[in-house]
């Protein structure tokens, strides 16, 4: 007992220096943070940035320059110059329920750490207690006037606060805001991903319908020459071989039919959900490939700046943060408690007697406590709060890692889309061509009917894969705003402040 009583006295006492010091300059234990150093990567590819190659009179065919170093617009998908894409959009931001749940979970964060700043200042309250009772005559009665049936009333004012001597308050603040950092940047990857997904869903549902009508010419084309064949096969000029790969090929055109067709409904289902509607009620905004304009400057941010632009680059390094504040936490843990506490009150038998002259009471304490033995818990919850900062250091390292290789993947793809379109184009003209020779030669009867339905059979098969290629290249331009970080810092409306910017 003895030896527990020293011990108990001594960690105080030692620590009284210290908690002196921390008193007049403030400090808290544990590290400070600092926020890590963007990667010296001067590019996001090894080639340097060219212009993209243009294929002429082809929608999607304009070349694509590169500014290096230029700012994203907060509005982006204005580039595309479709009214009805930006209705879309619009609906999108003010209708989606993840965009409304992740402003609440900021709203929420927010508020958990203004809670948490209280512990900055002393705590107050006052309290009444009225009561009847009844001493045994075998007792000293306890008022004065020697009453045994009586009644106490008592208001009294308490006021408690606990001085952030080693800055466990602090740390534990500061932890919470950097979680609410992070809760404001999920909302911004959010915003980034809804507006990404509405106009990539709009141009593949433009693609599909595309499809979907060159499909059915396709299908109409295959059945007139199973016809034609058909008839040449009852007349002995074509062979059973010839009949049968045509029944093949229309039997894969009629296939190739409901996918696309399944398609189109899943794509217009996700439009109405991502708009805050419920699949059957489709927005009525659709167009064409053709009413869309190609962005022709694409801005592209310097590799330093890509780390304070993207949101999930921008939340893991708040969770950084947040994990360095817990370190604090813990080691703040293994330092002594002291809290200072004051009572002021008055007690009467009458309720009209309160307050009145010998009524008052009134106290002061100052309690210290100090862990001694808590079998190695604060130690290794200390270890584990440390080793929870290197795997949310990892955690930001592997997420840098991920955005570099999500612009690079996208640059590489407006790359090879612009020559896979180039190629796309030149299939489909000189398809074009012989179906064009093919119907000249049928009117001047030097042709078959079922070679012409064959140069309209390969002019369609040419047509959509053209379609497939261009709607590639618009969806991979709508990528690089997101893999860039959307300019969310342009939108007054997403709630930032200037820690988040």
């Amino acid at each position: 007992m003895n030896i527990l009583r020293a011990a108990a006295f001594r960690i105080p006492l030692r620590a009284l220096p210290c908690a002196a010091l921390c008193l007049l300059t403030g400090c808290a234990v544990g590290p400070n943070f600092e926020k890590p150093a963007a990667p010296k990567v001067s590019g996001y590819v090894a080639q340097p940035l060219a212009a993209t190659a243009a294929t002429p009179n082809v929608t999607g065919g304009e070349a694509q320059r590169f500014d290096i170093g230029a700012d994203l617009s907060g509005d982006w998908w204005k580039l595309f110059h479709s009214k009805q894409l930006d209705a879309l959009i619009a609906q999108a931001l003010a209708n989606n329920h993840d965009l409304k749940a992740a402003q609440a979970a900021l709203k929420a964060a927010h508020e958990n750490t203004l809670a948490q700043r209280g512990s900055y200042f002393p705590s107050v309250s006052a309290g009444l207690s009225a009561s009847r009772q009844k001493q045994p005559g075998s007792l000293a009665p306890v008022p004065s006037n020697n009453e045994l049936l009586y009644n106490l009333y008592t208001p009294q004012l308490s006021i408690s606060y606990t001085p952030d001597v080693f800055g466990l308050n602090r740390r534990t603040v500061e932890s919470l805001r950097a979680q609410e950092q992070a809760s404001r940047f999920q909302m911004l990857a959010t915003w980034t991903t809804l507006t990404s997904n509405v106009v990539v869903t709009a141009i593949q549902d433009a693609a599909t319908r595309a499809q979907i009508e060159a499909t059915r010419e396709l299908i109409s084309d295959d059945g007139k020459m199973l016809q034609i064949l058909q008839y040449q096969s009852d007349k002995g000029y074509a062979s059973g071989l010839d009949l049968a790969a045509q029944q093949s090929q229309l039997a894969q055109a009629q296939a190739a039919l409901p996918p696309l067709v399944k398609q189109e409904a899943q794509l217009q289902h996700q439009l109405a959900v991502l708009t805050g509607h419920f699949p059957s009620e489709m927005p009525q905004q659709r167009f064409d490939l053709a009413d869309l304009q190609l962005p022709q400057d694409l801005p592209v941010s310097l590799p330093s700046k890509l780390v304070q632009q993207r949101p999930d680059v921008r939340q893991a390094q708040a969770n950084l943060h947040a994990a360095s504040a817990q370190v604090g936490v813990a080691i703040a843990n293994r330092f002594p408690n002291i809290t200072l506490s004051a009572n002021a009150g008055s007690t009467a038998l009458a309720i009209g007697e309160l307050f009145k002259a010998g009524t008052g009471f009134w106290g002061l304490a100052a309690d210290l406590a100090a862990p001694i033995f808590q079998g190695g818990t604060l130690k290794h919850q200390e270890s584990a709060a440390k080793a929870a900062y290197i795997e949310a250091s990892e955690q930001y390292k592997g997420t840098v890692l991920t955005a570099f290789q999500n612009v690079a993947d996208t640059l590489t793809a407006l790359q090879q889309d612009a020559n896979a379109l180039d190629a796309a184009a030149s299939a489909e003209r000189a398809a074009k061509t012989t179906l064009d020779l093919a119907q000249q030669q049928a009117r001047d009867g030097y042709t078959s009917d079922l070679a012409l339905l064959t140069a309209e059979q390969n002019y369609q098969q040419a047509h959509i894969a053209l379609i497939s290629a261009q709607a590639e290249r618009y969806a991979d331009t709508a990528a690089l705003f997101q893999a860039l970080g959307g300019g969310w810092w342009h939108r007054a409306d997403l709630d930032g402040d200037k820690d988040a910017k």
